[in-house]
């Protein structure tokens, strides 16, 4: 049945891309986010093509029904109406690259997807907006991305090559399941880019070595914040941006217990662990300093934690250059100590760890937290830090369970 001009006016969006069909082949696609476009899909030379009227109500039913009509005439004469109209008429305000990335920022936002990782986003997509951001996504073309990205690559940024193709992509898919585009060029980039060397993070995992870092820490001359920070993450290794913007409501030092909350998580679940008594009276000692703020780690801007920066500056004043120890190397560490014990699971370790099972079908069954194993070694972590820390001796690790 026919549309009507009332009928236009009260379509309403849904979840998904809704299509209003009239006649001739003429419809109007309700975008999820209220936008409204009138679009004529039609086959020349055997490929199936779309073409674009516009946005309603700035083009009316009747407007588009002409645009419809003159596309006919000019099928019926075998002429292709796509070329033959201006593109940049049909490049509408809601079909450019950084009007979609824009809208795909906010789903992810929506996600409740961590901050850090909507920032990350953000300064990538501003690689690619002075060249595409103004380009209709259904025109952007292979070779026009890899432009993009062969200028991240010629300042030696292979990763961040890599992870902006990612997120043009990404972008690029969004448009296709909100019908503003029907291909992603970035797909045929798969094995145009430099790979990046992968260099693991710089760790310490000898156990006589890294107690000398335990004791270089305890006699860290610079903030107490920061060696408290440095301290903790050897205590509980947490990945370093959970624990810089950890608040004090997180905490419950009775009950030897922090809880982390989902959009803090890099997996988006909320975490628990539990606090050995030295990690207990680490925060005890540093609520007299910073108990009266929300955040335990407040940074010198006001509302703000301290940065990764202040973990490895205080790391390098100590003597550790940057292929030596980072803040996420102390991760590497306990997991490779722990690992050498043979005391604990792999499940209780990668738990601990707040590593999700690569395996999807292992992951959908084995939920469990292995909590009561965990606190053991928690308390067994601590006591053996304490160890090697107060008289420097080694543990023999290769034992087996």
């Amino acid at each position: 049945m026919a549309l009507s001009d009332a009928a236009c006016r009260a379509a309403k969006p849904g979840t998904k891309l809704r299509k209003l069909s009239d006649s001739g082949g003429l419809q109007l696609w309700v975008q999820p986010n209220g936008s409204r476009l009138w679009r004529l899909a039609y086959r020349f030379n055997g490929k199936q093509k779309l073409l674009s009227f516009g946005k309603y109500p700035f083009v009316s039913l009747a407007g588009a029904r002409q645009g419809r009509d003159q596309a006919k005439k000019q099928l019926a004469a075998g002429t292709d109406p796509l070329p033959a109209r201006n593109q940049q008429e049909l490049a509408q305000p809601g079909d450019s690259f950084k009007i979609v990335a824009v809208e795909y920022v906010e789903k992810l936002k929506r996600e409740q997807r961590a901050p850090a990782t909507l920032a990350k986003k953000e300064w990538l997509l501003g690689f690619a907006y002075d060249s595409l951001g103004d380009k209709p996504v259904s025109e952007i073309k292979p070779i026009d991305v890899l432009r993009v990205l062969q200028q991240v690559e010629l300042r030696g940024c292979y990763e961040t090559a890599r992870r902006l193709r990612a997120t043009i992509g990404a972008v690029c898919r969004y448009a296709i399941a909100t019908a503003r585009a029907e291909a992603d060029p970035t797909s045929a980039l798969r094995d145009a880019l430099t790979v990046p060397v992968v260099v693991p993070r710089a760790a310490i995992t000898n156990a006589a070595k890294f107690g000398a870092l335990l004791r270089a820490i305890d006699g860290f001359d610079g903030q107490p914040t920061t060696r408290a920070a440095l301290q903790l993450m050897a205590l509980q290794f947490p990945r370093p941006g959970e624990l810089r913007a950890a608040e004090w409501q997180e905490f419950d030092l009775d009950g030897s217990m922090w809880t982390i909350p989902a959009n803090r998580m890099k997996m988006r679940l909320a975490y628990r662990t539990f606090l050995s008594r030295q990690a207990v009276a680490i925060l005890k000692a540093l609520h007299e300093l910073t108990g009266d703020q929300a955040l335990v780690f407040p940074g010198l801007v006001a509302g703000k934690p301290i940065s990764e920066n202040t973990l490895n500056g205080a790391l390098r004043r100590l003597g550790y250059g940057p292929d030596q120890m980072i803040a996420h190397g102390f991760r590497a560490s306990a997991s490779t100590l722990l690992n050498e014990s043979g005391r604990w699971s792999v499940d209780a370790i990668e738990r601990q760890l707040a590593h999700r099972d690569r395996n999807a079908v292992r992951r959908t069954y084995a939920r469990g937290e292995y909590w009561d194993e965990r606190i053991k070694m928690l308390s067994w972590w601590a006591d053996y830090l304490d160890r090697l820390k107060t008289n420097g001796s080694v543990v023999q690790l290769n034992r087996a369970r």
